[in-house]
């Protein structure tokens, strides 16, 4: 009778770090030296999911349950926690915070009851902010819409659109003068382009759209419609170097228009 899937995982990943047998790479890990892997691995499952490519994400989500498993066994070694304690952790958590799921308890507003729940862990957790726990590894997107959802719960926010139009325009105001000084300063500069990305996220919050997907999203068309123009570039017989930004330019908009049609 085969052992249970997440056993045999557990003993292949001891194995992996035994002093004297084990493989020389992953004895010599640690839990800095993989955190670049784990988000990697990470990355990897969010983009087999939006190619739907669901024959590969079995295989991603196995690479990143393994990131989860390597540091249980980091943990297991220096006394400080195992994999049963990651688990035991997120059950005792989602019970917590499904209490309309396991305790049969009437909320009306799940969302609000969501964040009340994880304000009270924070004050459990003794945090001097409430900004304590947002993640500094985090995309810096993704951060910089967390850290304006939080503040925005404590009334650290506008109630209408027209200010937050106004800060982007104002921000974009400040780049573009910075940017006609000479010498220039980079970075002055640097800082004026980050305060206008954080109003431009925060404009995004406001109208409900996820920047950090935003953002992917336009990765991804742009990139769609430069492979078109490379095509075009190919079938003209002609080097990139050999075109004008103005013909370039011209199968740019040959693409778009192929596509909405």
């Amino acid at each position: 009778m085969s052992k249970p899937d997440i056993e045999r995982l557990l003993e292949i990943m001891a194995q992996l770090r035994d002093p004297e047998r084990g493989c020389p790479w992953d004895k010599a890990q640690t839990f800095t030296s993989i955190i670049p892997f784990t988000l990697e691995e990470a990355y990897e499952v969010a983009d087999a999911i939006e190619r739907e490519d669901w024959q590969e994400l079995p295989s991603e989500l196995g690479d990143l349950l393994f990131q989860i498993v390597f540091y249980a066994q980091l943990g297991k070694e220096q006394q400080q926690f195992d994999f049963s304690t990651v688990v035991e952790r997120i059950c005792d958590k989602l019970l917590q915070r499904h209490p309309h799921v396991f305790a049969n308890a009437a909320i009306e507003d799940l969302h609000e009851n969501w964040e009340n729940l994880k304000a009270g862990e924070r004050q459990a957790r003794q945090l001097h902010s409430i900004l304590d726990d947002i993640p500094n590894a985090l995309p810096a997107l993704t951060r910089a819409a967390k850290i304006q959802k939080r503040v925005a719960r404590v009334g650290f926010d506008w109630g209408e659109l027209p200010p937050v139009v106004g800060k982007v325009q104002e921000e974009l105001a400040e780049v573009l003068e910075e940017a006609q000084l000479s010498p220039q300063n980079p970075a002055r500069l640097q800082e004026e382009m980050g305060d206008l990305l954080f109003a431009t996220v925060n404009l995004a919050r406001h109208l409900g759209v996820n920047p950090e997907e935003a953002l992917r999203q336009a990765n991804h068309k742009f990139e769609r419609r430069f492979r078109g123009v490379e095509q075009c570039v190919q079938a003209s017989g002609k080097a990139f170097e050999e075109h004008t930004l103005t013909s370039l330019d011209q199968f740019w908009e040959q693409v778009k228009q192929q596509e909405r049609h």
